[in-house]
């Protein structure tokens, strides 16, 4: 059963663009990008990743997201299956 997380990302000031489309281009063999979307609010892009498991998420969010250039802040939210 495969895990899917949505990663808020604060941005610096001027780096959205560039954050959005460095995480569309990202090559993990952690976990599957499903979506990259620009957005207005608190966040500036809310990604959504899928992994065999909560490892593999947690890897590709420590190791490969946040160490793009241009990122500040993340905050994941788990989905869950309550049915």
């Amino acid at each position: 059963m495969s895990i899917r997380g949505y990663i808020l990302v604060e941005t610096e000031v001027g780096r959205t663009q560039a954050v959005g489309s460095a995480v569309r281009g990202l090559q993990s063999t952690n976990a599957r990008v499903l979506a990259v979307d620009t957005v207005t609010g608190p966040f500036d892009v809310i990604v959504q990743l899928e992994a065999d498991n909560l490892d593999l998420l947690g890897k590709c969010i420590t190791e490969e997201i946040q160490k793009l250039a241009g990122i500040q802040r993340t905050t994941t939210c788990l989905s869950v299956n309550l049915g």
